[in-house]
């Protein structure tokens, strides 16, 4: 039998002084890539029931000075102790705008428009959607970046849509003329709309559901699908920290901010109760997740993979 030579460590040594120098510099080319820059993905699709869920991400930006909108009736210490708490700044923000396209089997439905036509299109492309597929456009209410994709220098992003959007919120901004996007986006197609009620269908398992204060007709809407719901919650909860688990801290972007703050607790508290998810428009990307009670508050819960399965 033949037994395996012994190498020594010399030898060891030596052989690796002896390796090419190619090789050495093949891998510091290999550890020099570009760095490439923070990125996220355009879309997340969920199942629901029968239904996909599909959350775009249109855009995101970071805003300094967030105790300027959340957080405004309350001390720099209370707001920076509840930051510190959740490990985030209090000089900074994140931003992220994500309108949601749910496909009921029979129609695609688009909820919000997120703030330019080339954001929407581009991220309903990314998800393998196009905008002459929307059958119904849902406006949840009429802020800048939720109807700033509705319509361009060439008309209307969706053509063939049908738009939807609730009666008390239409007949307010018709009746000023204080909102810019609204003037330019909204008024010129005003005839596009059918307005609608609170518990109004917009079509079998979506139900329209007030949520007054972020503005006068501000509304979400119930997704229910094979026992299964979730709720679009569009802008009565705008942080998943200062808007949850603070309910009553004024936030600068809610008009009447003493019925926002009943409507966070009034919705929050039934989404806790009920287990029911939500699509945040403005929660962290994607943009789903649970609510907990809390304290005298919430916690949000981000969902993990419940609505990958079918």
């Amino acid at each position: 039998m033949l037994k395996t030579p012994a190498i020594s460590r010399r030898a060891m040594l030596a052989g690796a002084a002896a390796l090419p120098i190619t090789a050495a510099t093949s891998q510091s080319t290999l550890a020099a890539a570009d760095m490439k820059g923070v990125a996220q993905t355009r879309f997340n699709r969920m199942k629901l029931g029968n239904f996909e869920v599909t959350t775009l991400l249109v855009g995101t930006r970071t805003v300094e000075g967030p105790q300027n909108i959340f957080g405004m009736n309350v001390s720099a210490e209370e707001f920076a102790t509840a930051s510190a708490a959740a490990r985030i700044p209090t000089t900074a923000a994140q931003f992220f705008f994500t309108p949601t396209v749910v496909n009921t089997g029979s129609e695609l439905i688009l909820f919000d428009t997120g703030l330019n036509p080339g954001a929407i299109s581009s991220a309903l492309e990314a998800a393998g959607y196009s905008t002459d597929q929307v059958d119904t456009v849902v406006i949840t209410h009429m802020h800048g970046d939720h109807i700033g994709g509705m319509a361009g220098e060439n008309g209307v992003t969706f053509a063939n849509a049908k738009h939807v959007t609730g009666t008390t919120e239409m007949n307010f901004w018709a009746g000023t003329d204080k909102n810019k996007a609204f003037e330019g986006k909204i008024r010129p197609n005003m005839e596009r709309f059918d307005m609608i009620e609170d518990g109004a269908s917009v079509a079998s398992g979506v139900t329209a559901m007030s949520a007054f204060g972020h503005t006068p007709g501000h509304t979400t809407y119930m997704l229910e699908s094979d026992g299964q719901q979730m709720l679009l919650a569009a802008d009565f909860a705008n942080h998943y920290v200062w808007s949850l688990a603070h309910p009553d801290w004024e936030v600068k972007f809610d008009m009447d901010k003493s019925a926002a703050a009943a409507t966070r607790r009034k919705m929050l508290g039934m989404m806790a109760a009920d287990s029911v998810p939500f699509v945040g428009y403005h929660m962290p990307f994607p943009a789903v997740g649970f609510v907990e009670t809390h304290g005298d508050g919430f916690h949000y819960a981000p969902a993990s993979y419940q609505f990958m399965m079918g």
